[in-house]
């Protein structure tokens, strides 16, 4: 497949991950923490479309890894940044048996319980993602100031799984890691998203 093609596809995947996430991250998680109950009453159908949207980035992010994997099979680091990103994607997907049985629930613990234990999944899941960033700041070190951001942000994605798992009083500083991961990792992937929309694939630097 011809490099611009699969830079244009690995592009316009990652626009709809930022969408379906943002969707079903701030629309459905967040709802369910704050009210389990009333969020299922009120907007089961909602939580229904925010677990198919977990699913379809999941399905997304397989299609990333391999459109970056074809983009740039030369690289010494494309296969095992590929990797790091499918054990992602297989995290992502486990994490989502969680959520499918919360629709038929009415108690909060339950709900509750079924919430954490996707979003631990998707925190060990974000760990092996941060490799993968590492990785594709490395292999895409031709552009600019973009390897830089995905550096910092994979770094973050990391310290911020070692952290949660490691530091007893993490709520404490929990707002400070969101922060220290969010500018680098909106930063980093939304302009690289950008460079594979209008650029990437024209001249593909093997490095």
């Amino acid at each position: 497949m011809h490099p611009r093609t699969l830079s244009i596809i690995a592009g316009v995947s990652y626009v709809a991950i930022f969408f379906l996430a943002i969707y079903a991250n701030f629309f459905v998680i967040e709802a369910l923490l704050s009210d389990p109950v009333g969020t299922i009453i009120n907007s089961q159908q909602h939580v229904r479309f925010g677990t198919m949207a977990f699913l379809l980035a999941a399905v997304l992010d397989v299609i990333i890894a391999w459109a970056l994997f074809e983009l740039y099979r030369g690289h010494e680091f494309s296969l095992l940044s590929t990797c790091f990103r499918i054990i992602h994607a297989v995290l992502m997907g486990a994490a989502v048996f969680a959520l499918v049985p919360i629709s038929n629930m009415l108690s909060a613990d339950k709900i509750l319980v079924q919430v954490n234990t996707f979003n631990t999944l998707w925190l060990i899941g974000l760990f092996f993602f941060g490799f993968h960033i590492l990785l594709v700041a490395r292999i895409v070190k031709h552009i600019r100031f973009v390897p830089y951001a995905l550096a910092l942000a994979g770094f973050m994605y990391i310290l911020d799984t070692t952290a949660q798992f490691t530091l007893i009083n993490y709520e404490s500083h929990a707002d400070i890691f969101l922060i220290l991961v969010a500018i680098p990792s909106i930063l980093g992937e939304m302009s690289f998203t950008l460079w594979l929309l209008i650029k990437g694939g024209k001249l593909v630097e093997q490095s």
